[in-house]
């Protein structure tokens, strides 16, 4: 009875205060999870407070809360809802997540931690916080293109969590990275999902539907929660994070198809155990240990918002957006949560990260937290500021290179895709061959020296070098293969963007030459960092430090070449556009037609696709203001190439021309670009029409969301 009304007390305690810093963090406006935090500060041993909960019983109900947190994600991860993701998400997330696990791994060896540790810290800073961005979004009402990239990268980015947990959790269980801990930890990891997973599909989905066929609902929840902790148990036993089990479960009940109807029945539960959960995360924080590594969470925090601004603003450039949309979906994913908690408490656990790895977690999280609103508001000036100071050469081509992105996603003719499939696929595998060669040589190297000096009489140290030597070479093909491939591929999207025409000319060989050498190294850029992501606990630090820098110089310069060979197509290509406007629309003009079709300019002037021509009205927004005033470009991303008026046109305009009623606007840019310019200059609106703020799949009401 004693021990029953002590689980009540600590219960009560727990409960009642995260309901009043919660309150409080909501009349503040700040995400609820730093209220959960500040509750877990209040009651915790460590702190001057007179309310102690039972650290030990906070955090075994704190399992619960990690296991159906990890549950409510697996029931989001339907083949289906992966198949939506778009491939800009997939890109952008694994860009991020692999320069950031770089990132942390390279300043925990600058601040002399281990490998693992560091290892772990890379991981812990690489994931974003859904919770806190979710939040975020629907107080600062954010919609649109940004807000679909965003919880497009959040999906994929939940996942790779998933993998890194996955293999940290194996990697911590062994000996270090010794040879014989890797292989065996990597070979029952594997034999263990893949039981898992192909039992599972065959047993749970069919049970769970015939479960579902009873209309009860209290039926449905007790059955699903009891297969989410019988996962979670069968991974604990088996030696694994009892979060990969219940992640696992939660895939497996979503494939029956009632995983909505599951996710919303089990919420309730879910949010109190997951408030626990980060409760409990407040209580490991010790202010004596955060002021000691006060300096590890300065750096920390600096890396996540200047490391995710860069790598998710580099991501979404590359895959088509605009420098506004990137500089805003990057700003919005600039802190870290839930998964880093997850993260850093395993390897607190097993032994192979220090004790202040939580609290530093904890700390950099709170601390980014704090500062996500602002980051959000500051994303549209900052992406205006980046948008003027950018060289003119480099605007004009990431502009163009936003439509021929665009463009591709039109033309999708079976045998290009299935060709440019069969490269990836090529990619891939030369990426894997290589990353196996290089990691069996880490692992190896002193062993199978030993053999082969035993085996063909010679020294130990020669013996390593004819090793060296034959994996240099070895890996060579493999390298060499990946960039060939690559190359393969860039001229493949580049004919699709740009085909030849069919009388033999060829107006489109300079933007051509220009988006091949971008997209090689983007490629290059995008395969050698997961590489790098994968293969930085078996290098020297030392040599682990240099490949990011160059991949980024080296792409930096091929940028700008292609720029500047582009200039002068660009200045050709506006006075083709002004010319064909002025001589198809002038007629067509006085005729009371608003606009006509462009028909010559995509054969003439193929760089700019197909110019967009709009007649200004005379009770239009824009009429008696400037270009320079509208800032078109910087808020829209749409390019007003020409202006065709009664007494002659002109041609790339200056930033001081005013817009006048009746002027013909020639505008170049994506579809959603010219939409929202045209938006912006008849009515004034920067952004899309008010609309409800859109939720990622399965998170439309839960903690997570």
């Amino acid at each position: 009875m004693e021990d029953a009304r002590h689980f009540l007390v600590n219960l009560a305690l727990v409960l009642c205060v995260a309901a009043a810093s919660t309150v409080l963090c909501r009349r503040l406006r700040q995400p609820v999870v730093l209220g959960y935090l500040l509750a877990g500060a209040i009651v915790s041993p460590h702190t001057a407070f007179p309310l102690f909960a039972d650290e030990k019983m906070v955090h075994a109900l704190s399992e619960l809360g990690v296991i159906l947190l990890m549950f409510s994600l697996g029931l989001e991860f339907t083949l289906q809802k992966l198949r939506n993701v778009g491939i800009a998400a997939v890109a952008v997330a694994v860009i991020q997540c692999s320069l950031m696990v770089w990132l942390g791994h390279t300043v925990g060896r600058l601040l002399g931690w281990s490998a693992l540790e560091s290892l772990f810290a890379g991981a812990m800073i690489a994931i974003s916080s859904t919770t806190i961005i979710v939040k975020a979004f629907e107080e600062l009402n954010v919609r649109g293109a940004v807000a679909d990239l965003v919880f497009g990268v959040l999906i994929v980015e939940d996942l790779i969590a998933i993998l890194l947990l996955t293999l940290l959790t194996a990697v911590s269980s062994g000996e270090g990275l010794s040879a014989a801990a890797f292989a065996s930890t990597v070979a029952r990891l594997a034999a263990f999902l893949v039981l898992m997973l192909a039992g599972g599909l065959l047993v749970v989905p069919r049970f769970m539907r015939s479960i579902a066929v009873f209309e009860r609902p209290e039926t449905v929840v007790v059955t699903s929660v009891g297969l989410c902790f019988a996962m979670a148990l069968l991974a604990d036993t088996a030696g694994y994070s009892v979060a990969l089990g219940a992640f696992i479960g939660g895939c497996l009940v979503a494939e029956s198809g009632e995983g909505e109807t599951i996710e919303h029945l089990i919420r309730p539960v879910r949010d109190v155990f997951g408030a626990i959960f980060f409760v409990s995360v407040g209580m490991m924080i010790e202010p004596r240990l955060v002021v000691a590594d006060w300096e590890a969470i300065a750096i920390l925090t600096v890396v996540v918002v200047l490391g995710k601004l860069a790598g998710v603003a580099i991501g979404a450039v590359a895959t088509g957006a605009g420098i506004r949309t990137a500089v805003q979906a990057a700003m919005s994913l600039t802190q870290i949560g839930e998964f880093s908690f997850i993260i850093a408490g395993v390897g607190v656990a097993a032994g192979t990260a220090g004790e202040s790895l939580y609290p530093i977690a904890v700390a950099v999280s709170a601390l980014t937290t704090l500062l996500t609103p602002w980051l959000i508001r500051a994303s549209d000036p900052l992406a205006l500021w980046i948008d003027r100071v950018l060289p003119h050469r480099v605007r004009t081509f990431v502009g163009l290179y936003a439509g021929w992105i665009e463009r591709l996603g039109r033309n999708r003719a079976p045998a290009e895709v299935s060709e440019r499939r069969r490269l990836l696929r090529w990619i891939g595998i030369d990426a894997v061959l290589l990353v196996v060669l290089i990691v069996l040589f880490a692992v190896f190297d002193v062993e199978g020296s030993r053999r082969l000096a035993q085996a063909a009489g010679i020294s130990p140290p020669a013996a390593w070098l004819v090793l060296a030597i034959a994996t240099a070479l070895l890996g060579g093909l493999f390298g060499t293969g990946i960039v060939r491939t690559g190359g393969a591929l860039a001229r493949s999207i580049a004919r699709a963007v740009f085909p030849p025409a069919a009388d033999g000319s060829d107006a489109a060989a300079a933007p051509r030459r220009a988006l091949v050498v971008v997209l090689q190294l983007g490629i290059l850029v995008a395969v050698s960092l997961p590489l790098l992501m994968l293969l930085q606990p078996f290098l020297p630090a030392h040599h682990a430090l240099a490949p990011p820098p160059l991949l980024a110089l080296l792409f930096l310069f091929g940028l700008w070449r292609s720029a500047a060979t582009l200039q002068a197509e660009a200045r050709a290509g506006v006075q083709v556009v002004v010319d064909t406007l002025s001589r198809q629309l002038h007629g067509s003009a006085r005729a009371g037609r608003e606009d006509a079709e462009l028909s010559d300019v995509d054969r003439l002037a193929p760089v700019f696709g197909k110019p967009v021509p709009l007649r200004v009205g005379a009770d239009w927004f824009c009429v008696g203001r400037s270009l320079a005033e509208l800032n078109l470009r910087g808020m829209t991303g749409a390019t007003v190439l020409g202006i065709v008026r009664d007494e002659g046109a002109l041609a790339a305009p200056s930033g001081s021309e005013v817009i006048r009623a009746g002027d013909l606007l020639a505008l170049a840019g994506t579809t959603p670009a010219i939409e929202s310019a045209r938006r912006s200059l008849s009515t004034g609106e920067r952004d899309a029409p008010p609309t409800p703020t859109p939720a990622p799949p399965g998170r439309q009401s839960s903690l997570r969301a």
